[in-house]
């Protein structure tokens, strides 16, 4: 690949993690992140984020059961939110760890209703950031082969 297609393939990628952090999708924790990453653990980010979609998709599912049960116990339903609001800020995840900071205070009023639609914008938000998550690493991706055809 010529030269000159790296020049425009760096600046989607620089614009489109810019429009992430505006957008409350990501904070100053995934830069952090992208810095503990190194030649000796190129894919620290990638693997990290994966854990954390795997995480993230094992609670969302233990929440939505949870919720479904007709005695809904509140502590441990807050336990996984507070798991999951641990989780997201750990990998910068700004718009999931805010949901859960109202869905943790739902917990507290042992508040049904907004549990519930906590839980529809918690999986809404995480669907988001997981798409364009995805999106920014196949960005990357498009790039570290772009230089070693160049190479």
């Amino acid at each position: 690949m010529d030269v000159n297609v790296m020049v425009p393939l760096k600046r989607q990628l620089v614009d489109y993690t810019v429009s992430l952090f505006n957008e409350g999708f990501l904070d100053e924790q995934f830069n952090q992140l992208q810095q503990l990453q190194d030649e000796s653990n190129p894919d620290f980010v990638v693997e990290v984020v994966t854990l954390f979609f795997e995480n993230a998709e094992r609670l969302l599912n233990e929440l939505t059961i949870a919720l479904s049960h007709e005695s809904i116990d509140f502590k441990r339903l807050d336990a996984h939110v507070h798991h999951l609001k641990g989780s997201s800020s750990s990998i910068g995840a700004q718009r999931i760890h805010r949901v859960c900071i109202s869905f943790r205070n739902s917990c507290v009023e042992q508040n049904v209703e907004g549990c519930l639609k906590s839980l529809q914008q918690v999986k809404q938000e995480y669907s988001l950031v997981k798409t364009k998550l995805e999106t920014l690493f196949k960005m990357e991706q498009k790039i570290l082969g772009a230089r070693e055809s160049v190479l």
